[in-house]
């Protein structure tokens, strides 16, 4: 608080003024100007609702000049002035009630003292009390009483704040310590830093120049990779039969291990055979003593062999199990012809089919184990060039030697030469 004379002659500020006490109270609902306030009033108010510079800048404008008083100095005057209506009352009075025009606005519903004093409370609750000590100073309804509770209250939040503006001085000058030590280590990390991204950033253009040269090499490895491939593709193109030596050879490998199984057959068969032979020779002797009739017949009459024999005549088989291939070279052996298989376009390549079909003098062809590419080109070569072909239905054994059978029946009878045949056989093996 301020310990200053009252007397206008002492203030800093001359001009006209009001002959109106101070201490008038005010009546209805007006609310109260500066100069209506009790003097004690005007020391916190100057003191704490308005910034020291815009004190300044309101002496200033009501002087007409600038003020060379210090800051206590001014602060007195002012307060000195507000006791009466003058131009720079006025000018603190529009000052104040704009600054704190929303603070006024909250104070307006208040129509008892005691709804005055629960909002000053509840603001001093909130921590912010400097437009709620003018709003609420300046109410219709701000009695004597109030009026000084608010004075005491403000007296003791201004000595709290300079405890505490002490007690924030120190934690500053703290602070300002820390901040120096803060300051120094942070160079430090900065510095270090900077020499690590500068070594960073020299080992990323290295490592970028490497993945420049390695795409570059990928690239011609593409390069050289897509023209190879299609070099490949043109010699494959210009030769079908560029894998025929590979296909043959795995067929080769299987025929042979197909050979050694069928000769271990062949054994096992020859020494039966032996030993059947044997035992059927000595109940035909004791059949003949005892008179039983049928018993001794030779063992040539009571089986059917195949009345064909090919003269070393080539036959093509096309199609068929993969399994049966060894019973059909088999049959076709057994009655003096060479031996030609072809699966019909399963595995192997339809351009061979083309000169197996030249090569053959007759043709098996398994209707029931090939594709129809291969079928439409036996039954159109044969057609064209009038070779004897039989279409078989059942891919058997059986149904091949019944197809031969039928290829000399037809060549006995001298019957008229067609392109081909179909043979309805059953499903036995």
């Amino acid at each position: 608080m301020c310990d200053h004379a009252a007397d206008p002659s002492s203030s800093i500020f001359s001009g006209p003024q009001c002959t109106k006490d101070a201490t008038t109270p005010s009546t209805g609902s007006r609310r109260r100007r500066l100069w209506d306030l009790d003097h004690q009033c005007h020391c916190p108010v100057v003191g704490v609702c308005l910034p020291l510079d815009t004190l300044r800048r309101l002496v200033n404008k009501a002087l007409g000049g600038e003020a060379c008083a210090d800051d206590y100095e001014v602060h007195v005057g002012a307060v000195a002035e507000c006791a009466h209506r003058n131009r720079l009352s006025e000018l603190l009075q529009n000052e104040l009630e704009k600054r704190f025009s929303r603070e006024v606005q909250q104070f307006r519903p208040a129509k008892t003292t005691r709804e005055v004093a629960e909002l000053w409370a509840k603001a001093i609750r909130q921590g912010d009390v400097t437009g709620a000590f003018w709003a609420a100073l300046t109410h219709a309804r701000c009695d004597a009483v109030l009026q000084e509770v608010l004075c005491r209250d403000m007296h003791m939040l201004q000595h709290q704040a300079g405890a505490t503006a002490r007690i924030d001085v120190a934690k500053f000058h703290a602070l300002l310590g820390e901040n120096a030590v803060l300051t120094r280590e942070l160079g430090k990390v900065q510095e270090r830093s900077t020499r690590l991204i500068s070594e960073k950033s020299a080992e990323i253009e290295r490592l970028g120049a490497q993945l420049v040269r390695a795409r570059a090499e990928s690239i011609g490895k593409d390069s050289r990779i897509a023209f190879l491939s299609e070099d490949l593709a043109a010699i494959k193109a210009s030769r079908p039969d560029a894998d025929l030596g590979a296909r043959l050879q795995k067929k080769m490998d299987q025929m042979a291990y197909r050979q050694t199984e069928l000769e271990s057959l062949c054994t096992e068969l020859r020494q039966k055979l032996a030993s059947t032979s044997k035992i059927l020779d000595g109940m035909g002797s004791e059949s003949a003593r005892a008179g039983i009739p049928g018993m001794a017949e030779p063992l040539e009459l009571r089986t059917s062999p195949v009345t064909v024999y090919l003269h070393q005549k080539t036959v093509l088989c096309v199609g068929g199990r993969s399994g049966s291939i060894a019973s059909y070279r088999d049959v076709v052996e057994r009655v003096g012809g060479r031996f030609a298989h072809h699966d019909g376009g399963l595995e192997d390549s339809q351009s061979i089919l083309d000169s197996s079909l030249a090569a053959a003098d007759l043709v098996i062809c398994q209707t029931g184990c090939i594709s129809h590419n291969a079928y439409w080109k036996v039954k159109d070569f044969c057609k064209r060039t009038g070779k004897r072909c039989v279409f078989v239905e059942n891919p058997s054994a059986s149904s091949l030697v019944r197809g031969l059978e039928l290829i000399s029946s037809k060549e006995t009878h001298a019957a008229p030469v067609e392109s081909s045949d179909v043979l309805q056989s059953d499903t036995k093996g």
